[in-house]
């Protein structure tokens, strides 16, 4: 018996492991697909052989791509470019270096997918101009770019103070004739970063109104002006001409309310932006009111929207309602433009049943919703109520099922009525003539034995 049992612990011992390398190997196989130039362990790919270079990023399986936090390639003098979709499977992606290899070519898509990147390191390549583009939508803390024969050219003038967080040696430049110097004192008279001013910061106007804001660049090549309006809800016209652009909105929607205005300016230098933030003044609106509900209180939802922000108060059965200790109004969000909250009733009796009427106002105007709200039933006028009870909508189940409910109670009480009774023959059986001992004597006398 003890055999058997230890041969069916071993044996789910055995499962279990297997289940454990299971597991892990789900997160990652080296095996399977990792080549022979590089070490997979865990969540770092590590490409450092020099007798097999590598000439493009490992292609591993989708779900080991993304697994990959770290990536370490150095010493390939086979590695020259970081193309369009060299990683973009590897979204996770939040440290690479790439050092001591040919890297020449730097793909303004290259890092596209990969918005979780924090450290590059790519130092002691062949790179003589990287834009600024290529980082545009990323937010890197560590950029290591040193060792490169970049060119003091203006497309790399960014990077006197693009860099983020970088702590390394002063990053050096190539003149025509060769010579070296700070790239940080490089002055280029035909490289200028735009600017860009718009005419305000901030209107305030009515829903309705028309606007117009007129944006101006400055900046050496001519930079490109662009205006980020996309989703704008109200209607609009640009016209641009030379580095002067003129945006007109029409009919100004209150969905536009807090809306960001993006004027932007790029060239090979950089880019800048400056923004105007719309503020929409419109009457009030109830877009929800719903029926109360019970939680840790009872509460009677809604949504408003208005700016400035509505002034709310409450009727019911016409008159006004006194708010205080156990009813309030709450605001429990705001967003999409609307406030979000509820009357909030502390144990509410019939006294508060009633017709509830939210009133929302500002200086623009005002607007009413009402619903019926029944919390208790009245002890003193409803016949139909055996006894006070807060309100429930949710319809009783049918006769036989209340029967099958009384029967299962019964059951279980004449069960736990036996398990009482069988305790005490247990407990005081030991000590009398006809208890257990007794019990058991009498099934040991022969049948015969009975009958006389």
């Amino acid at each position: 018996m003890q055999h058997a049992t230890r041969l069916r612990g071993s044996r789910w011992a055995a499962r279990g492991l297997c289940c454990v390398l299971a597991a892990l190997s789900a997160l990652w196989r080296p095996g399977a697909a990792c080549p022979a130039a590089c070490t997979c362990a865990g969540f770092r790919l590590s490409c450092a052989d020099p007798e097999r270079s590598l000439t493009a990023f490992p292609a591993l399986t989708e779900p080991e791509m993304e697994n990959v936090t770290d990536i370490y390639i150095a010493n390939q003098s086979s590695f020259t470019s970081i193309n369009d979709r060299d990683l973009a499977f590897y979204r996770n992606l939040r440290n690479l270096t790439v050092t001591s290899t040919r890297l020449t070519y730097v793909s303004r898509d290259a890092f596209q997918n990969n918005l979780k990147l924090q450290y590059l390191n790519l130092k002691d390549n062949n790179l003589s101009s990287l834009s600024w583009r290529v980082f545009r939508h990323l937010n890197i803390s560590y950029l290591m770019l040193s060792g490169n024969p970049l060119q003091c050219s203006c497309e790399n003038m960014w990077m006197k103070q693009g860099r983020g967080e970088e702590a390394e040696a002063e990053l050096l430049c190539v003149e025509e004739g060769g010579k070296r110097r700070s790239l940080s004192t490089l002055n280029l008279p035909q490289c200028v970063v735009p600017t860009v001013i718009l005419t305000s910061q901030k209107v305030s106007l009515l829903e309705g109104s028309n606007l117009t804001v007129t944006c101006k660049a400055s900046g050496t090549p001519t930079p490109d002006l662009k205006w980020n309006i996309s989703q704008l809800v109200s209607k609009y016209k640009i016209v641009t001409s030379g580095q002067s652009s003129v945006l007109s909105i029409f009919h100004l929607s209150s969905l536009d309310n807090e809306f960001k205005v993006i004027c932007s300016a790029e060239n090979i230098a950089g880019e800048s932006e400056a923004t105007l933030q719309l503020d929409v003044r419109f009457p009030p609106t109830i877009s929800k009111l719903m029926d109360a509900i019970p939680d840790h209180h009872w509460c009677i939802p809604f949504s408003v929207s208005g700016n400035p922000q509505p002034k709310l108060s409450w009727l019911c059965s016409g008159k006004p309602v006194e708010e205080g200790e156990y009813i309030s109004t709450r605001i429990h969000d705001y967003s999409e433009h609307e406030y979000h909250g509820c009357l909030q009733l502390d144990s509410p009796t019939h006294v508060n049943n009633g017709r509830y009427t939210l009133q929302a106002e500002n200086v623009y105007g005002k607007d009413s919703k009402s619903i019926f709200a029944h919390f208790m039933h009245d002890p003193w006028n409803d016949t139909t109520a055996t006894d006070p009870s807060y309100y429930d909508d949710t319809p009783l189940g049918p006769p036989q099922d209340r029967v099958a409910v009384y029967v299962v109670v019964g059951i279980a009480a004449v069960t736990f009525a036996g398990f009482v009774l069988m305790l005490v023959v247990l407990k005081f059986g030991r000590n009398s003539k006809f208890g257990i001992k007794g019990f058991v004597l009498f099934h040991n006398v022969p049948v015969e034995a009975v009958g006389r």
